[in-house]
């Protein structure tokens, strides 16, 4: 019995780690994947442990038989398994919320979802203890054994980590792996409760597998969000993707769903957003400046394609080299998107920073949308990735980074420009009307400003410029700003990027002002 016992801590720890990271999944869909949502998850996981090892440990005493623990483990695998069905109409509640800011129903939808978990992995933190107390044979030997119990349990928890993760949760979904995990270890259950009480004890039990069986049923088929105008959703083992049709566009939205990462429309390519001034950039150059001037452009988050589909409408078909971890929104971007009719489109499955430092190739452009809201990753924000960017940019090459802001709160676009200005000479930024985004420019070469004035002027009189690159510029120059306050460097030592943007998140958020942006 012993090793069967082994065993169950073994499944247990794995599915204690799995609940967890498959919990990240089940939030981050409607309420992303901030550190701050990672923070309440994880806090409140080892809230609910610490309180089944205390409730195991007097359990175990008051009845040390090894078929009240698979009762429990019996009950911890069920509420498991029941807690995507019940989440999920919370969550949808949530989500429409989300759409309309409406701050309480959030708050309240996600408070309710992290406490849903405290059942099961309070009941699946009682384990540890109570095999501990099952295996105690020798006093002796009591340091040995609850050594053993609790190196197999993180084994299994090590395990835990990755097959949510990477196996099950791109291939099934978030909720049909609280399915698989919570199943397996009720039948790990049932059997140690057959072999410890007997089969007739264990019967009633199987009550269990037939309502989580009727539960799948009846939610088959229903969509994670059902977001109207919705044409596809899918989870990928970075993402929650969701493709809306708006009209005449098509949208990729993504997690929380808070920002629109691409557009697309065949028959319009100005949208409202950051994505057209990116092609503003080299304009910022010595002058005379022309489209020709530009032969390579590289995106680093590329998405579904946005801004290539007009950077080939603007420059013709020069190479463009687009840097997207997630591979199945480049799947989304060739299938919703018109990606794959960008033959000068060359995607790349692989991390921005990484992609760019071993490219072989030199940009006239380098554009950086790498949001994933709240944040823009942090190794991306570095005064050293900005150096290699400085290397891969032609001798009239332009950075160019999207970066967000908040009514009266410009703290990251003054580290990040400050940071950026260690390397680059001249340094340009412009508000994007009627969003809480901002484009920084930076040139390779010294510049000034009203180069950008005399490239606009040329480019209107010249007759043959694109009007998606006159209207850019055209902003660009309008809605321009007076410099920035020095501030933060940031290193890959210490990048404060998630401090900075939870301390304007949680200010602009209890001042109140949220309803402001509906």
């Amino acid at each position: 019995m012993r090793k069967y016992i082994y065993f169950t801590v073994f499944i247990s720890g794995m599915t204690t780690l799995a609940a967890e990271l498959s919990a990240s999944r089940l939030i981050g869909n409607v309420f992303g994947t901030s550190n701050l949502v990672w923070a309440a998850i994880i806090g409140l996981m080892l809230l609910y442990l610490p309180l089944g090892y205390t409730l195991g440990g007097k359990q175990a005493d008051k009845s040390p038989h090894a078929k009240s623990m698979y009762k429990i483990l019996a009950w911890g695998a069920f509420t498991l398994g029941i807690v995507p069905f019940i989440a999920n109409p919370v969550l949808r509640a949530a989500a429409t919320a989300f759409d309309g800011l409406q701050v309480g129903v959030m708050m309240g939808a996600f408070v309710a979802v992290l406490v849903l978990f405290s059942i099961p992995i309070t009941l699946l933190g009682m384990i540890s203890p109570y095999a501990i107390r099952l295996s105690m044979d020798d006093t002796e030997k009591a340091g040995k054994i609850s050594g053993n119990i609790y190196a197999i349990s993180t084994l299994g928890s090590f395990l835990g980590t990755y097959l949510p993760v990477l196996v099950l949760i791109p291939t099934v979904g978030t909720t049909k792996t609280f399915l698989i995990f919570s199943l397996f270890l009720l039948f790990v259950a049932l059997a140690g409760l057959a072999k410890s009480a007997g089969t007739r004890k264990m019967l009633p039990y199987l009550l269990m597998v037939v309502f989580i069986a009727i539960l799948a049923i009846f939610d088959s088929g229903r969509g994670i969000k059902q977001t109207e105008g919705q044409v596809y959703e899918t989870e990928s083992a970075y993402n929650y993707i969701e493709v809306l049709q708006r009209g005449s566009e098509t949208h990729l939205r993504l997690n929380d769903g808070q920002g629109v990462h691409s557009v697309y429309d065949p028959d319009n390519l100005d949208y409202d957003g950051p994505w057209s001034q990116f092609l503003v950039g080299p304009f910022f150059n010595t002058p005379p400046r022309a489209t020709k001037d530009v032969k390579r452009i590289a995106i680093v988050g590329l998405a579904a394609g946005t801004f290539a589909q007009q950077a080939t409408a603007v420059y013709g078909d020069i190479p463009i080299d687009g840097f997207e971890i997630d591979p199945k929104i480049i799947e989304v971007g060739n299938n919703y998107f018109g990606m794959d009719q960008l033959n000068n489109l060359n995607a790349n499955a692989e991390d921005g920073r990484w992609g760019l430092a071993h490219s072989p190739h030199q940009y006239d452009i380098i554009a950086v949308d790498a949001y994933r809201p709240p944040y823009i990753p942090w190794h991306m924000t570095t005064l050293e990735f900005f150096e290699i960017a400085h290397t891969r940019l032609s001798p009239t090459g332009v950075l160019t980074i999207n970066v967000g802001r908040l009514p009266g709160d410009r703290r990251l676009i003054n580290a990040m420009a400050t940071t950026i200005a260690q390397t680059f000479p001249s340094v340009y930024i412009m508000d994007i009307p009627y969003t809480l985004n901002s484009i920084i420019y930076a040139t390779k070469q010294p510049t000034n400003e009203d180069f950008l004035s005399t490239n606009l002027i040329a480019l209107t009189n010249s007759g043959d410029t694109h009007p998606l690159l006159l209207d850019a510029t055209q902003t660009a120059w309008t809605y321009r700003q007076e410099g920035y306050e020095n501030s933060t460097i940031f290193t890959d030592d210490k990048a404060p990027i998630e401090w900075i943007t939870n301390d304007m998140i949680l200010g602009f958020m209890l001042g109140g002002d949220v309803e402001s942006l509906q």
